[in-house]
């Protein structure tokens, strides 16, 4: 009985740390306010902005979650992520990573 419980109670925590899928056509159309300053597909050429395009997927959506938490401190991203819901983020850390960029060279 005891054994059960431990093992429903570590299930429920793992699916609790569990991250939503991101969808990248979602993350496309929720991307328009990001194209100011990262670019239209990530690979804003100004080196103030980091290029987004071809990063992990799993990088970009800890970076916007730790943004909105304040784990990561920048005044401008805490103002941008602070309507975004967690499924958002997903989405345009989804998004972003399928571009071409740093880490991948989809084909054209």
């Amino acid at each position: 009985m005891i054994r059960k419980l431990i093992l429903t109670a570590a299930l429920l925590a793992l699916a609790g740390t569990a991250q939503a899928a991101g969808d990248p056509m979602a993350g496309r159309d929720k991307s328009q306010t990001c194209q100011a300053c990262h670019g239209a597909d990530g690979n804003n050429d100004n080196p103030m902005y980091p290029k987004l395009a071809g990063q992990y997927e799993s990088y970009l959506l800890r970076a916007l979650l730790d943004y909105k938490s304040g784990d990561r401190n920048n005044a401008i991203m805490a103002g941008m992520v602070a309507g975004l819901s967690e499924q958002d983020m997903a989405d345009l850390a989804a998004y972003y990573a399928r571009q071409k960029g740093l880490f991948n060279t989809v084909p054209d």
